[in-house]
């Protein structure tokens, strides 16, 4: 379990590291620079570099941390990879569902192999399923995300490739749109973010504008027509830190 500075959760635990790229989001890969490095430092969750490892090791985790958290699962890797087995998977729903403190987030680039072993899980009202939708070749995942029985259906447009004129949020609690950041970092249109602000507030779907990204993200900064976009599904509320709580509430439509 670690901290993290992914400005929609709070936590990061990653009982699998380790993917491969399967869409034009994977391009410039964060996770895959990252691993590389932690390798390079000795990591031993990391002596395999990017190729995709389970870590029983870590299971326990969430359950050992007592304060509530929101937990990114997987930020290093895909929890529905072909090279993850499915009882490993079944594993870490068990976890999630014992652990109902937390709000777990999941979010994937392969919604054919979720849909394929979904029925296989208990899904708690801790556990957010999403997709990642980075530009319109990809919204046949959305459709797919749709069957999932989750409490919290979400989708991450990040990096945002391209215009979304055909979105549909019909099903989908959450919006997360972000700018792709670091080396390589293709641009991302001012147009294409308001276009999906302006559909997430006409249908009263929660909205957060995560950056502008760059190779100097900071610089760029979260600022969308002047505002910080900070909105969040209202079920998860309860279980926020209250920092975030009070954001999410003063950011609610």
């Amino acid at each position: 379990m670690a901290s993290t500075k992914i400005e929609w959760t709070e936590a990061s635990w990653n009982p699998v590291t380790g993917c491969t790229k399967i869409s034009a989001g994977c391009k410039n890969c964060y996770a895959e620079r990252m691993a590389k490095r932690l390798k390079a430092m000795g990591q031993p969750n990391y002596r395999n570099g990017f190729a995709v490892t389970c870590h029983p090791h870590v299971l326990d985790l969430p359950l050992q941390w007592k304060k509530p958290r929101t937990i990114f699962v997987n930020s290093m890797s895909d929890l529905f990879h072909e090279d993850v087995p499915p009882p490993f998977v079944e594993r870490i729903f068990a976890v999630m569902n014992r652990a109902r403190r937390h709000t777990f987030q999941v979010l994937t680039k392969r919604p054919e192999r979720l849909t394929k072993l979904m029925a296989r899980f208990a899904w708690s009202p801790n556990i957010w399923m999403g997709v990642t939708v980075e530009h319109v070749d990809y919204l046949g995942r959305v459709d797919l995300l749709r069957t999932v029985p989750a409490a919290v259906r979400f989708l991450s447009i990040e990096p945002m490739l391209g215009p979304m004129p055909d979105l549909d949020l019909e099903g989908i609690d959450w919006v997360i749109v972000g700018g792709e950041s670091g080396p390589g970092a293709r641009p991302i249109k001012k147009e294409w973010v308001v276009q999906v602000r302006d559909l997430c507030v006409k249908t009263r779907v929660p909205f957060f504008f995560k950056q502008w990204g760059g190779v100097q993200k900071k610089k760029a900064g979260r600022l969308l027509e002047q505002k910080t976009w900070d909105q969040i599904p209202a079920p998860a509320i309860p279980r926020l830190s209250t920092a975030l709580r009070s954001s999410a509430l003063s950011a609610r439509p």
